[in-house]
C-alpha cells in the first residue's frame, strides 16, 4: 500500500470515530429529553388531577421537591456524559488534523496527547456553548411544570 492510500485509510479511521461520537451525543440528547418529557408528562398529571378534585395531599409537595431534585440530577448527569462524548469527538479531529498533514503513518489511535490543548480538555467540553444552550433550556423546560404546582398550592 502506497502512503498516501495509508494516510486516507487511516483518515477514513479517524472519520468513523468522529461520526459515532456525533451520533452518541445526538443520542445522549434524546435520551434526556425523553426522561425529562416523561416526568413533566407525569407530573402535569399530578398536577391536572389536583385541579379537578381541589385538594391537596399530605406528601404531594414532597414529593415535588424530590421530583426537581431528581430532574436537575438528570440533566447535570446528562451534560456530564455528553462532554465526555464531546471531549472525545474533539480529540479525534485534533488527530484528524495531524493525520492529514503528515506523508505517511501508523495507523496509531492515542489521542492522549491532545488532551493539553485548551479544546481538549473536558471543563473546555463541558462549559461549550452548544452543550450550555441545549442543558440550560432543558432545564428551564423541566422545572417549569413543578414550578407550577409548587406555586399553586
Amino acid at each position: 500500500m502506497h502512503n498516501t492510500e495509508k494516510v486516507i485509510k487511516h483518515l477514513e479511521m479517524i472519520q468513523r470515530y468522529i461520526i459515532r461520537f456525533g451520533f452518541y451525543s445526538f443520542m445522549i440528547k434524546g435520551a434526556s429529553l425523553l426522561l425529562i418529557i416523561t416526568a413533566q408528562i407525569l407530573l402535569a398529571t399530578l398536577f391536572y388531577v389536583d385541579l379537578l378534585d381541589g385538594t391537596i395531599y399530605p406528601g404531594e409537595r414532597s414529593f415535588v421537591w424530590i421530583v426537581i431534585i431528581g430532574l436537575i440530577v438528570i440533566v447535570l448527569g446528562f451534560r456530564l456524559l455528553n462532554a465526555y462524548v464531546v471531549q472525545g469527538e474533539r480529540l479525534f479531529r485534533f488527530h484528524y488534523d495531524k493525520v492529514r498533514q503528515q506523508s505517511d503513518t501508523d495507523f496509531n489511535m492515542y489521542v492522549t496527547e491532545y488532551k493539553n490543548k485548551p479544546k481538549g480538555k473536558f471543563a473546555s467540553a463541558f462549559f461549550s456553548f452548544s452543550l450550555r444552550l441545549f442543558y440550560t433550556i432543558e432545564l428551564i423546560f423541566a422545572l417549569f411544570i413543578p414550578t407550577l404546582f409548587l406555586l399553586s398550592n
